[in-house]
This record gives C-alpha cells, sequence and structure tokens, in this order.
C-alpha cells in the first residue's frame, strides 16, 4: 500500500513538473474535439483552427507582421501578467 501511495506520488510530481514546463513558456498546442489545432494560452480562451486555416494564417506572417509594424500606433497592447 505504502508503494502504491510513493509511486502514485512520484507519479503525480512528474506531471506537475511537465505542466509547469508548458506554462513556463505559457503556450500550449492541442488537437481538439473535432480535429483543429488549439492554442491555448492567448487569452481566456483557446485560439482553434484547422489545419489548412494555420497553414494560411502562417504563410501570412510576414503581412502580419508588416500590418503590425505600420499600424502600430492604432494597435493597442495588452499586458499579459504570467500565472504563479
Amino acid at each position: 500500500m505504502a508503494e502504491d501511495v510513493q509511486s502514485e506520488l512520484a507519479r503525480l510530481r512528474a506531471e506537475n513538473e511537465a505542466l509547469k514546463k508548458t506554462s513556463a513558456k505559457g503556450l500550449s498546442l492541442r488537437i481538439s474535439e473535432k480535429g483543429g489545432l488549439s492554442v491555448y494560452g492567448l487569452g481566456r480562451f483557446p485560439v482553434t483552427l484547422y489545419k489548412e486555416q494555420w497553414l494560411k494564417l502562417l504563410d501570412m506572417a510576414g503581412d502580419i507582421r508588416s500590418f503590425i509594424s505600420a499600424n502600430e500606433s492604432a494597435l493597442k497592447t495588452k499586458d499579459v501578467a504570467p500565472k504563479p
């Protein structure tokens, strides 16, 4: 019985460390129930798109960066406090 408790404690500690590493970088990826790719950690809710939508968006990365630079004064920033 004590060995079971010790092994469960070790498993939970390892799982906790893995979760801490994920939250340290702030973002995580998961596959949604419907097969989309969800990005967690950007806001209160995940951003979920299908594979082809993500690929289109990633292809536009340079355009998005240029747009942000060109419209810097009109865009707001959100202060994101790190999670404890």
